[in-house]
């Protein structure tokens, strides 16, 4: 009988936790998007770019050491995200060791180029920077070309058919870009 009710009160428990996780009232999400967009307005609107003009100043740096040498290519995801595929080439700060970036980037006119998956954190560690006193900072975001929607960071650089690489593969192109896997690679 002791088992029965432990066990029972455990499933109210969470049964009641879940309930309330899925109830949507939580005053905190809508914070986080005022805290989110606050930090987006610190970004100048000519300094949100596509992925198009970063595949423009990607390729001059590749071709051009000296100017690759004067700009910082940032990508801000995870290191797990990051060893998966990136951007050949590019530098890595994970977003929540932004405050390690006025240690490596002294200049606050420096020309940095911030990306992430699609932008979220992105415009989290951009508007970071302008608050630190960086003048030059460029955000990846989401934009539409010839009436089709990419989005920002390297779900945009992808969907675009632009070249990625990894540590065991070299470059590769990533046919079709899925967030989650599918339910064969699931059996």
């Amino acid at each position: 009988m002791k088992k029965v009710l432990v066990f029972s009160l455990g499933v109210i428990f969470l049964l009641a936790t879940l309930g309330l996780a899925l109830a949507g009232n939580n005053p905190l999400k809508a914070n986080e998007k005022k805290v989110h967009h606050s930090f987006i307005a610190q970004i100048p609107a000519d300094h949100m770019i596509d992925v198009f003009k970063l595949h423009e100043v990607w390729q001059k740096a590749m071709a051009d050491p000296a100017y690759r040498n004067k700009i910082y290519l940032i990508d801000v995801r995870t290191d797990s995200e990051f060893d998966a595929f990136h951007i050949e080439g590019t530098d890595h700060i994970q977003a929540g060791h932004m405050y390690v970036i006025p240690k490596k980037i002294k200049d606050p006119n420096a020309e940095i180029y911030i990306w992430c998956r699609t932008s979220h954190r992105a415009k989290y560690v951009a508007g970071f920077l302008y608050k630190y006193g960086y003048k030059n900072v460029y955000c990846v975001v989401e934009t539409t070309k010839n009436g089709k929607k990419y989005h920002g960071g390297v779900v945009g650089w992808a969907q675009a058919g632009f070249p990625l690489v990894n540590q065991f593969t070299g470059v590769f192109y990533i046919k079709e870009y899925r967030k989650y896997p599918s339910k064969a690679e699931m059996s």
